[in-house]
């Protein structure tokens, strides 16, 4: 069989790459070694489907830090908000949520997937599940993509969107670096990101905090002079291995990075009260001391942290928790309000890639054409999604780079193919 421009993987990428690729009037064909297409965006935002996000350019950007400004030249001809107009021309109905973050009305994420499938049926784009690709061959004239169970179908562009190696029962099992490889592309490092952090200090050992869900607050990394690298102020939770939750997936990045060059452990920074400066803090802490002096020490600071977290800083401190406020020194105080304000501890790994809910890594993006996603080395190849060395947080920026990469990669797959039979 011979099409004009096959697309593999079923995700969002390879989805949206083939319905651009059929509205270029080409045969299209998609290939799916799951059973069903989709399986990414169904998991994504908790089963709810976070389709985009409707930030302003420059700030969408700032939260891909992997590569994030590889993406102006896409974003040129398709962005976030044309993501937005596309799926409500659908029939998706989308609905904005805290920090720009795109569902669809009904909260589901089928509604979000139906969608696109009528698309892909519209389009009369052939789809093949249940069909594993053992490789591909380049040539000038055509390309060959030779499938697992012998057969040999050919196309004149091919897009691999097979994503990369987070979240692996979604079929993301690092299929598609081997044919970037055999066409002369560099895959750099591939590490975990939007991930949970590990560490060995005693407090995790022994449980001290385990299941402690703190809001709001502020986590920083430091770099191996002490100096911060990133903060982000948001939730997290200790875990029985390490720390999790928004703050510490958004960190994990740059903690992961810094392991990475050889550090054995990374430190972490974490205020509890990062809407009062430490001056302010111990303000009202003295201030409630001096209105109080009989109440506990325990007592009078359990108004401003979690009792655990507490409990927990008092016995490190050597502090008697029944202890009467007035009797708790200066030294004391300020030594509490340091604790609150700046708890210091170490990470020293994270959970492996298939816990990862992002690949970190990639096809270098140095050898991919920005406004086409084609290979600098192959004509007629193109890459897009998390195959390729862009990463981002959670939050919709991840689906927004497949989304547009797919575009963007099929509407030129089809460009080539069509200028090749002189269409």
């Amino acid at each position: 069989m011979n099409y004009d421009v096959i697309v593999i993987g079923g995700g969002p990428s390879g989805l949206m790459a083939s319905i651009a690729a059929a509205e270029e009037n080409t045969t299209t064909l998609l290939i799916e070694k799951g059973n069903k297409l989709g399986k990414k965006l169904a998991i994504s935002g908790g089963g709810r489907c976070n389709v985009t996000n409707r930030l302003p350019q420059e700030e969408l950007i700032k939260n891909i830090p992997g590569n994030g400004k590889f993406l102006y030249s896409a974003f040129s001809v398709f962005n976030n908000y044309d993501i937005i107009d596309f799926f409500e021309n659908l029939g998706v109905q989308l609905k904005e949520e805290d920090h720009g973050r795109m569902f669809p009305v009904t909260n589901r994420s089928q509604t979000v997937i139906n969608a696109l499938l009528s698309k892909l049926e519209s389009g009369n784009v052939e789809v093949r599940l249940n069909t594993p690709v053992e490789a591909i061959h380049y040539t000038k004239e055509n390309h060959e993509v030779i499938l697992k169970n012998g057969e040999k179908i050919t196309a004149k562009s091919i897009v691999i969107a097979v994503g990369g190696k987070a979240v692996p029962h979604t079929g993301s099992t690092g299929d598609g670096y081997a044919w970037a490889k055999k066409a002369g592309h560099t895959v750099t490092k591939l590490f975990p990101t939007e991930v949970a952090l590990t560490s060995s200090e005693s407090f995790i050992k022994n449980k001290d905090l385990q299941g402690l869900s703190l809001r709001d607050i502020e986590l920083t990394v430091l770099n191996k002079k002490n100096k911060p690298i990133i903060t982000h102020q948001m939730d997290m939770i200790f875990t029985h291995f390490g720390i999790s939750g928004p703050a510490a997936l958004r960190c994990s990045q740059f903690v992961v990075k810094e392991l990475m060059k050889e550090r054995k452990t990374v430190t972490m920074l974490l205020d509890l009260l990062p809407h009062q400066s430490k001056e302010k803090l111990l303000a009202n802490i003295t201030i409630e001391i001096s209105k109080n002096p009989k109440k506990s020490i325990k007592n009078i600071l359990k108004g401003f942290i979690p009792e655990r977290f507490l409990i927990y800083i008092l016995k490190v401190n050597d502090i008697n928790q029944e202890q009467k406020a007035a009797n708790t020194s200066n030294e004391d105080v300020q030594q509490l309000t340091q604790w609150i304000k700046q708890f210091s501890f170490k990470v020293d790994g994270s959970l492996p890639m298939e816990k990862a809910f992002v690949t970190g890594g990639g096809v270098s993006i140095k050898e991919i054409i920005p406004k086409t996603m084609q290979s600098k080395f192959i004509p007629r190849l193109f890459f897009s999604g998390e195959i390729l060395d862009i990463y981002g947080y959670t939050g919709g920026y991840n689906i927004t780079s497949a989304l547009v990469t797919g575009k963007i990669a099929g509407m030129n797959a089809a460009y080539e193919a069509n200028s090749l039979t002189g269409r």
